[in-house]
């Protein structure tokens, strides 16, 4: 007989416990009370101390529940921030990274483990893929982190290891998890998700009219070298990304963020930031630039300070709103393309 595939606890709502309590003879208020831990990142039965023993236990038959756990952490000493290692329960590691900002913490975290898009920059590409991140894999390492760290995460980024919209369904269930008034109860402005550029899904996520902020990850003005940098391009046209792009921004009003990582002799050209300007005129949107990243094995060196203020002024002086994103983490392997799957890469740092 095949294995009953259990569920993880996070995946869970309130209905489905509401059931599992009425079919196994348990009193209906004990699904409140278990909701009550599980929306608080609570995700171990025996740290349930208002629930019997003998309920616990059947619930740990019955889902899964400390199965994903962190097991390492690593803090920055340059500005503090920390990765977390999230070992999952058939085995797949993932990454998530606390930030510290002036405004309080935010999260970086990951949609898959692994990734398919194969961005030639980009440490998560070079691991192959494992699977999607359920809903609740995603809300564990909000909830997770924040009782890990006791303090409240103020501010969500879907950008770790993975492509969100690559996992669209499941990416949908997370943000209703971190909108329920229950459970975390934070607003859709206070959540960015970033895609690589999956068109079809950038329209489809315009179509619901949602107030979570999109991020774009562009670095390229034009198709040919955007081809060389990400094999999405080869799919979808900047012109089609761009269309979409301005969908979005009529249909929700938000502002859109253009992520523009920067390679030494690459993409940090004057005549790029011309095409870039060029590219984005008459568009509500905002470009963070990024002095990309380097990791063992990376074919390109990070762009020289002085190129990257040199292309930023570029923006500017077109009219192009542009700042350079503050690089946290690099030390401890965290920064933005750094995050890997695998033991082996996660812990130790290579690929």
């Amino acid at each position: 007989m095949d294995k009953k595939i259990k569920k993880f606890c996070l995946d869970l709502t309130e209905d489905e416990i509401l059931k599992w309590c009425l079919d196994n003879g348990f009193p209906k208020f004990r699904a409140g009370q278990i909701m009550k831990w599980i929306n608080s990142g609570v995700t171990s039965t025996s740290r349930m101390t208002n629930i019997p023993s003998s309920m616990r236990e059947k619930l740990d038959e019955d889902f899964l529940f400390s199965d994903m756990k962190i097991i390492d952490e690593f803090i920055s000493k340059i500005d503090g921030t920390r990765k977390l290692v999230y070992l999952l329960p058939d085995g797949n590691i993932i990454e998530t990274v606390i930030m510290r900002y002036k405004t309080g913490l935010s999260v970086c975290i990951s949609s898959q483990a692994g990734c398919k898009m194969g961005c030639s920059f980009c440490a998560s590409a070079k691991a192959g893929f494992g699977r999607n991140l359920t809903a609740g894999e995603m809300a564990a390492q909000v909830l997770m982190s924040q009782d890990h760290i006791g303090e409240k995460i103020r501010t969500v980024v879907v950008m770790g290891i993975g492509e969100p919209f690559d996992n669209y369904d499941n990416l949908l269930g997370f943000i209703k998890i971190m909108n329920n008034p229950q459970g975390c109860n934070m607003g859709a402005r206070h959540i960015t998700v970033s895609t690589c550029g999956l068109v079809p899904k950038i329209r489809e996520f315009t179509s619901l009219k949602l107030q979570v902020n999109l991020a774009i990850s562009l670095h390229a003005p034009n198709d040919e070298l955007r081809r060389e940098l990400m094999p999405v391009a080869s799919a979808y046209s900047i012109k089609e990304l761009l269309e979409s792009c301005r969908e979005y921004v009529k249909v929700t009003g938000r502002r859109i963020t253009f992520e523009y990582s920067l390679f030494n002799e690459v993409n940090d050209t004057f005549a790029c930031a011309d095409q870039l300007a060029a590219l984005l005129k008459g568009l509500n949107c905002h470009v963070n630039l990024i002095a990309a990243n380097e990791f063992p094995g990376s074919p390109y060196k990070r762009c020289v300070p002085k190129r990257v203020e040199t292309f930023r002024r570029a923006l500017e002086s077109k009219g192009i709103n542009a700042t350079l994103r503050r690089e946290m983490g690099s030390d401890i392997m965290a920064a933005c393309g750094q995050l890997r799957r695998g033991i082996e890469e996660s812990v130790k740092g290579e690929v």
